[in-house]
Order: structure tokens, then C-alpha cells, then sequence
């Protein structure tokens, strides 16, 4: 199911970053969706009228330019408001006290929800974030430091943990 469906969107714009066009679509409560145009789970087409003056858009366009100038400094308090479960809105707040430059495993995030058993619920529930970069699924890493998936791709997740001035071994940014 498309999370377009669940949504009243009310505007949306498309933002260039350094890592290609995003997408950002604003609910009446907040900032609800932040897509790479190629990224998995994107929505496709929304039903909101074009309007990158809106308030929510124009704050989280604002605060993305902060973030690229300065990762470490940057800090997002653009009211979010991601259509999900109440599980992943758990795990998604869980990744929003991630400051940049700091990583954890999927592991360790499932313990810190006192869900031990349930890492790959939690892998899936970061893998539907539909808040890129607001909400850092890209800091989650594999158990052995290893980077694992990520809907907008391993090449933007490098160079997203590479911004924040995240060490990630040489052969990462060689790997396909």
C-alpha cells in the first residue's frame, strides 16, 4: 500500500541536495515524507499542490542547507509527522536521539526498544522510514559495522555517514 493513500497531503516540493532531488510533502501536522526520487518505497505521484513557500517545506529546506554546510552542528526541529505503525514510530523516534557522526547496529537498536528478538522487525520498520535524512536510518549499520541496506541506496548512505564524519574503512567507498 502506497503511503500516499494514507495521507492528506497538503504540499510538496522537490529540493536539490547533493545526492540527488528529494521530495518533501508536508501533512497539515508536519513534515511527512523526505524521498529520494529513485529511493525504494517511494510513494510516487502525490495529490498536494506544488508549494515550496510552505511553512513546513520551507524550514525543512532551511534545515537541510545546514545540515550539508555542517553535519555535526546541524539539528532538525522541523515538526515531523511519518504515517507508520505504532512499532515504527517507536523505532523511528528511537533514530531521531542518533546525534550525526553516531552510529548503532540494528541490534543494538532493537535492545534499546527492549525488542531483542525482533532485529528484523526493527530492519524493516528503518527500511520503511519515509523521512530520509530527518529521521537517520542511514546511521544504522550491520552488527560487524558493515553497511547494510538503505532505500536511498549504499552509494548515498556512504556518503551520508561520510559527511558526518563517520571512519568507515577504504574499500566501503570503492564497493558497488
Amino acid at each position: 500500500m502506497s503511503l500516499s493513500l494514507h495521507r492528506d497531503w497538503v504540499a510538496q516540493t522537490l529540493v536539490d541536495t547533493p545526492l540527488g532531488p528529494l521530495r518533501l510533502a508536508a501533512s497539515t501536522q508536519g513534515l511527512g515524507g523526505a524521498w529520494f526520487e529513485d529511493q525504494k518505497h517511494h510513494p510516487g505521484p502525490l495529490d498536494a499542490p506544488a508549494q515550496a513557500g510552505h511553512p513546513v517545506l520551507a524550514q525543512a529546506r532551511d534545515e537541510l542547507d545546514a545540515y550539508w554546510r555542517a553535519p555535526r552542528e546541524a539539528r532538525f526541529t522541523t515538526p515531523l509527522d511519518p504515517a507508520g505503525t505504532a512499532f515504527q514510530r517507536a523505532v523511528w523516534a528511537a533514530l531521531r536521539a542518533l546525534a550525526p557522526g553516531q552510529t548503532c547496529s540494528y541490534g543494538a537498536l532493537a535492545r534499546q526498544l527492549q525488542q531483542a528478538q525482533a532485529v528484523r522487525a526493527v530492519a524493516a520498520a528503518v527500511g520503511r522510514n519515509p523521512l530520509s535524512i530527518f529521521i537517520p536510518c542511514h546511521r544504522v549499520l550491520g552488527a560487524d559495522g558493515s553497511l547494510t541496506g538503505y532505500a536511498g541506496g549504499l552509494a548515498r548512505k556512504r556518503a551520508l555517514l561520510h559527511n558526518e564524519g563517520v571512519p568507515l574503512p577504504a574499500e566501503l567507498f570503492t564497493a558497488t
